[in-house]
């Protein structure tokens, strides 16, 4: 296939195989074990820039044993969601933020730039060729995993020189196996997930792989995911792969929703900044992005001043939090499966993404 020296690929170049044995739909499963009938590939190299973007079969990749990808953890990744509407219409949520991301996490791993619109109309006609796997069902969607790595077949640590970009989907139910109603988090400062003038700000694979251990420590203490902490202050930064809010009455007397700042240790998430531009617009209370303790956590316990505390993502969307394990001892915290800000936030953000709240913020497939 002739490639593109400057610029980026072109949907309007796309090439289509359909795949001559499809899947078997089973029913909603675990999290990112199903995997839909085709995948989207596009290939760039140094010499012929961007190839042909390729819809195909689902299949397994061919990567040379000293890919760059595999030895340094040059790649990355995004995660946004189809959604089935009670109009039965196919629907992004504000997928161009997941293009943003990607592209800045792209520049910051050395990797090729790309048209974030001609990516996206190619994940549009993967999203068409295999929509009947995208579940009737509000409590289930279909889960997009664009990715990105380098495909530089050397062992020298340097900026690539071929690079695979890659799209998978897979059916998504409930992302925490638990029965639970919130979550339970361990909180201890001697783990860091992310450190100012690192890559805690980039989708990237290592950014996840490194906080397996510390996971599993937490499950040691009867906890479901970790609170992360950073700095001598004990900030909270993020839980388990989510980001955070409290949403409290402030040392000013003030209702207040807070998370952290993106100061470069947080991850722009895209429902953070949903959640963000919806409460905002609710004005009906202080929305901040400033930094948070462990000891202000602790103050607004102990005097009654916490609401609730809750993470944010794609994959699991809204999550209370019920308990925290720190310095050996449990604090139990507020929590209400009614009647919460979380769970009005999580009915408004499920009715735009369903389509019975009209929005420019999703996207139409």
């Amino acid at each position: 296939m002739a490639g593109s020296s400057t610029g980026s690929f072109k949907a309007a170049d796309l090439v289509i195989q359909l795949s001559s044995s499809p899947k078997i739909k089973p029913d909603v499963v675990d999290f990112g074990t199903v995997f839909t009938d085709h995948m989207l590939t596009i290939e760039w190299n140094a010499n012929e820039g961007w190839q042909a973007p390729l819809i195909r079969a689902f299949r397994n990749l061919s990567l040379h044993p000293a890919c760059s990808a595999l030895h340094y953890g040059v790649q990355l990744f995004e995660g946004l969601m189809v959604y089935r509407g009670d109009d039965n219409r196919l629907r992004l949520f504000r997928p161009i933020l997941n293009m943003n991301r990607m592209t800045n996490s792209a520049k910051r791993a050395c990797l090729p730039a790309f048209d974030q619109s001609e990516l996206l109309e190619c994940i549009r006609r993967l999203i068409d060729i295999d929509q009947d796997w995208v579940p009737h069902s509000d409590s289930a969607s279909l889960y997009i995993r664009p990715t990105f790595i380098s495909t530089e077949p050397s062992l020298g640590v340097k900026k690539p020189t071929s690079a695979l970009l890659y799209v998978i989907l897979c059916q998504a139910g409930s992302y925490f196996n638990t029965e639970m109603r919130a979550l339970s988090l361990w909180a201890d400062p001697k783990y860091t997930r992310a450190w100012k003038g690192g890559t805690g700000d980039c989708k990237m694979g290592g950014n996840y792989g490194g906080t397996l251990f510390a996971q599993y420590e937490a499950a040691s203490y009867g906890c479901q995911q970790v609170l992360w902490l950073y700095g001598e202050d004990h900030q909270i930064t993020e839980a388990g792969t989510m980001n955070i809010f409290l949403h409290w009455i402030n040392d000013d007397g003030d209702e207040e929703l807070a998370t952290p700042p993106l100061d470069g240790i947080i991850l722009p998430g895209i429902t953070r900044q949903s959640i963000l531009d919806l409460t905002k617009k609710w004005d009906e209370f202080k929305v901040s992005e400033r930094y948070l303790t462990m000891a202000q956590l602790y103050s607004a316990l102990k005097q009654q001043r916490l609401k609730e505390m809750f993470g944010s993502g794609t994959a699991c969307s809204i999550c209370p939090v019920g308990s925290i394990v720190y310095q050996g001892t449990n604090l139990q915290l507020p929590y209400q499966e009614k009647h919460s800000l979380s769970s009005r936030i999580t009915t408004e953000l499920a009715d735009i993404q369903h389509g019975r709240s009209p929005s420019d913020w999703t996207y139409l497939v």
